[in-house]
Parts: C-alpha cells; structure tokens; sequence
C-alpha cells in the first residue's frame, strides 16, 4: 500500500486550490499557501514551476501518488498511440481506487484506496484489493454484500457535492458500477483546470 505523505488538505493548501472541491478544504477560508511565509505576494512562477505545479497538482488529486508510480503510468501513456496528455488521464482514470471514487461509492480518493486495499471490492465477481489495478473496459465493479451497510459508503451516496460521470454506469441500489470507457480530459470532472500537456511538457525537458 501507498503510503501517503502529506494530509489531503495540505495538499489543497499547497497548490494554493481546492482540488478536490471539497466544502471543507481550508483553500476556501484561505487561499494563501501554508507556514509563516505563505502570505507573501507570489512571484511569477518559471515554465519549469508551472509545469511542475501541474504534475504535483494531478498526482496530489489520485492520492498523492508516488512519483515512482506516476512516472510509471506516464511511460505507459507516452508509449500508447495517441495524444500523451490525453492517455495518460485516461490510465489514471482506469486506476480501480479512481472508479471506486467516480462511482461515489466512497466520499474521497484516499478513503477510495482503502476501501480497496481492505478487500470491500469485487472486480468482474472476484475479490481485489490493489488500488492501482487497472480496470477495462465492461468491467463491473461492486461493493461485497457485507460492506454494504458500512456508514462510509450510505453517506457518500448522498453527497451532493459531485456526479457520477458519463463513462461510469452506477447503480447506488445494488452497489455496483460499470466501467464504460477509457475517458478523455474534457469527460473527466475535474473541480479545477488540469493540464496534463504541461505535465507532458516537463517531462519531456526533464
């Protein structure tokens, strides 16, 4: 299991955004970055930072991943035909903990990878509990019948705070959720702007 290293909201703090557009994120009392220096006025920030500021900004939002692991799956997304940026939001969206939290089965993608990681998830009938496991196309996940009364997984449900999107097929009352298709950028619903180009861009400088 990926260990997270910073605490989800110092995440938001951090990019100076509420990247998950979440009401209680602290970027919406304070938009300034966190410490005793954080008010100071922002200097214009280099091609570098901004595109750094964009590949630290899409990985904080799929759980802080690794930088190890995010490289990874950009190899994948540089070596499949088709634009980079694009293929490489889609393999994060094919990432089990990703649908798990698209369907609303739980309210954020961190409590998503440990819901996964405790084995409260079925892939195609069969148990998994890899939060990176890559899902394909028609692929049908579900909650266990035993987790289904978890208080989690009722309240995230409710949560009018975001939609199940298109390319994810959910049905609240069976606990169960297909995976439609690989999406685009502009398919995903993202509460701030991403850039994967950047993330492309640095990438290839660096």
């Amino acid at each position: 299991m990926t260990k997270r290293t910073s605490a989800k909201y110092k995440i938001d703090r951090r990019m100076g955004e509420n990247i998950w557009g979440r009401p209680k994120s602290p970027v919406n009392r304070r938009e300034y970055g966190p410490g005793q220096h954080g008010q100071r006025r922002k200097g214009k920030l280099s091609d570098f930072g901004t595109q750094l500021r964009a590949k630290q900004k899409l990985k904080g939002y799929y759980g802080d991943l690794t930088e190890k692991q995010f490289r990874r799956i950009y190899g994948e997304a540089e070596r499949v035909k088709g634009d980079t940026g694009e293929n490489l939001i889609g393999l994060l969206e094919r990432r089990l903990d990703a649908v798990v939290y698209r369907a609303k089965f739980v309210a954020t993608v961190f409590a998503a990878r440990q819901f996964v990681n405790h084995g409260h998830v079925t892939v195609n009938g069969k148990r998994v509990n890899i939060p990176s496991y890559r899902v394909k196309e028609g692929d049908v996940i579900e909650v266990r019948e035993k987790s289904r009364q978890m208080v989690v997984l009722l309240e995230a449900v409710q949560l009018a705070e975001r939609d199940v999107p298109d390319y994810i097929d959910a049905d609240h009352s069976k606990m169960k959720a297909t995976f439609v298709r690989a999406p685009g950028l502009s398919d995903v619903p993202y509460p701030v702007l991403m850039e994967p180009n950047l993330v492309v861009e640095f990438y290839a400088k660096n």
